[in-house]
This record gives C-alpha cells, sequence and structure tokens, in this order.
C-alpha cells in the first residue's frame, strides 16, 4: 500500500532550482524522483456517504484535462449518479486553474472521498492557450496527476508508478518538450471499495501519448501486474485515457494497439466501454489534429449493464474538456 497523506509535501525552491538545472538524462531524474517526497504519496480527502457501493455501480471516467470548471464538471456528471469517478489531467496548485485543488473541489461537490496522485510536478505554466487562463505567474504546487472519487471511502490504496526514465523530462530517451517541462510519469491509482457483494478494485490510469504503441503494451502490462499484487481474486475496473491510436500515424487507429490482447490474456474485458471517439476541440486545445478513441473501461469478473459517452459539452456550449466522459454501469457476477 501507498501512505495517504492529508497534503502532499511541496517542492521547495531549493529542489525547484535543483530539477531545473539538473542534465536531463534518465539517471538524473530517477535521482530526483526519489527526493520528491509526493512522488511517493498519495492524498486523501473527504468523506463520502455510503458504508458500501450496490452491486451494481455506476462509474465515471473523464480526461478533464487541467479541470478548468470543477464544480461546474462535477454537476455535468451529477445526472448519471456516479458512485466512482475516475479523472486524469487533474491539477492542484497551477496558475492555469487558480491555484486550486480540482479533485478535492470536484468531490466536495459530489460528496464523495477522494484519492489524488501526481503524475508530473509542472516546472512552467504551460502552452499558450492554457496561460491565458493563469492568475499568476506561478505555480503554488505544480501538481498534475490522477485521482479518484467514491461514495465510500477506500479501504486500501496504491500508487503504481507506469515508467520513471523521464518520458518528458530525459533528452537522452525522447525529444524534451521545451514547453511542457516537467519531473514525472505516467502513473495509477487503485483503490480497494467495499460493496454489498464483496470488495472491488478500481483503477484510475493515464498512459502515455508521445510514443507508440509498443511502449503503451509495457505500461498495461504492468499495471496489470501490480494489480494483480494489490488486489489478488478480487473484481477490477480500470478506467482512463489510454491514449490508445496516438503517435501510430497514418491512420491512428485504436484498433493498432496491443493493450487489447493483453488485457484478454489476463482475463479482462473491454465491453463496458460505449462506442464512439472521446475527443473534441476544447478552450485549452481548440484545433485538434484529430479525433481518436482514447478512453476505456476494462472490467475482470464484472458485468457491464449500460454504457454511456457523455459529451464534454455543457448547457451553455461550452467544452469542459477535450475529452468526453465515459460511463458505465457495472455488475458483480
Amino acid at each position: 500500500m501507498t501512505e495517504v497523506l492529508d497534503s502532499l509535501p511541496p517542492v521547495s525552491p531549493e529542489m525547484q532550482a535543483r530539477i531545473k538545472a539538473a542534465s536531463r538524462t534518465a539517471a538524473a531524474h530517477r535521482a530526483l524522483m526519489a527526493e520528491v517526497p509526493a512522488m511517493a504519496a498519495l492524498q486523501g480527502g473527504g468523506k463520502g456517504h455510503l458504508e458500501a457501493l450496490a452491486s451494481s455501480v455506476s462509474v465515471v471516467a473523464w480526461n478533464v484535462e487541467r479541470c478548468l470548471f470543477p464544480e461546474d464538471t462535477a454537476g455535468h456528471i451529477l445526472p448519471l449518479a456516479p458512485q466512482v469517478v475516475l479523472l486524469s489531467e487533474v491539477d492542484h496548485g497551477m496558475a492555469r486553474t487558480g491555484q486550486r485543488h480540482t479533485t478535492e473541489e470536484m468531490a466536495a461537490a459530489l460528496d464523495m472521498a477522494y484519492v489524488f496522485g501526481v503524475e508530473f510536478h509542472e516546472l512552467d505554466l504551460g502552452g499558450p492557450t492554457e496561460q491565458a487562463f493563469c492568475t499568476d505567474d506561478f505555480n503554488l504546487f505544480g501538481w498534475h496527476g490522477n485521482a479518484i472519487l467514491s461514495a465510500v471511502p477506500p479501504e486500501r490504496v496504491t500508487l503504481i508508478r507506469l515508467d520513471d526514465h523521464g518520458h518528458w523530462f530525459a533528452s537522452d530517451e525522447v525529444p524534451a518538450d521545451p514547453d511542457q517541462p516537467r519531473l514525472g510519469g505516467r502513473m495509477a491509482i487503485a483503490a480497494v471499495l467495499p460493496t454489498e457483494a464483496g470488495p472491488i478494485c478500481v483503477v484510475s490510469t493515464h498512459l502515455e501519448s508521445n510514443a507508440d504503441a509498443a511502449h503503451r503494451h509495457q505500461q498495461f502490462d504492468r499495471l496489470l501486474r501490480a494489480i494483480d499484487a494489490f488486489a489478488p481474486d478480487m473484481p477490477v475496473l480500470i478506467g482512463g485515457d489510454l491514449n490508445t491510436g496516438n503517435h501510430l500515424p497514418p491512420d491512428f487507429d485504436w484498433q493498432r494497439e496491443t493493450l487489447f490482447d493483453l488485457a484478454r490474456s489476463h482475463g479482462y474485458d473491454w465491453s463496458a466501454t460505449p462506442d464512439g471517439v472521446t475527443t473534441r476541440p476544447s478552450l485549452i486545445t481548440p484545433h485538434p489534429d484529430r479525433q481518436m478513441k482514447l478512453d476505456w473501461f476494462c472490467t475482470r469478473d464484472m458485468r457491464a449493464t449500460e454504457s454511456w459517452l457523455l459529451s464534454s459539452v455543457d448547457q451553455n456550449g461550452r467544452p469542459l474538456s477535450d475529452h468526453d466522459a465515459v460511463w458505465c454501469r457495472v455488475g458483480l457476477d
């Protein structure tokens, strides 16, 4: 299990300076990661309002693209009556989202408990469209990551790192992005939740966008093995942005990903995922190059009874994210 803290220790100005001055190598990245306690911990909060979930569970997975509007984002999914919400790309202490803890605000609006984990420590303010939303010229904490919201407090949780080589940091691995300097890497959070039919494991994850199918296959293999160790012989639901088809020219076809068969070989099923592409133009990504199917549910020992693709465009015509949300209802076998 991973330690769950009331708050994550901030990165000191001295450590910030060391990170920015460090050589852009995988070895340097691993050493720096080990010196930032928040990279190995989770933050928990909220209380939830149930003691146990029903044997039929309503689940939303949504890449909320920084979560510019936490309360409106929570209100957008409220009609689906979710009992579990799996989030990716949530900010905590970032200028572009008003220095807010977007996960905490969504959890409060939905009357849920939450766990939040750091995917990246952002070293700058983001790209031009993100900077337009900045309220300050600094990040209070610079945390960006994944989260699980639940109507019940989790019984136990763990943070699963899917890489540590510094894919967005180390120039000896891949070209670093000068507009998005960051420490960290793709990750997942797994939580065991009580239900009337026994405990289940839910997982919020986000796979690498700037990579090929083989890279994502390796990440998903690491994820499945970690879940087996954390929650053996337990029903599992994985949800999130798997970036399927990204960097697979010329057609960017998600069906070319090998992680689907990998999961099936481990006893998982993909039928809880609704049909349709899941990306769209947004305030931060106004002109996407293509539409893709990136967001998925993957289940083990659960029955998908319903699924739905929820547009991220709110009632005022404003896109809350460049991803639509995926929803499913699952029953326990």
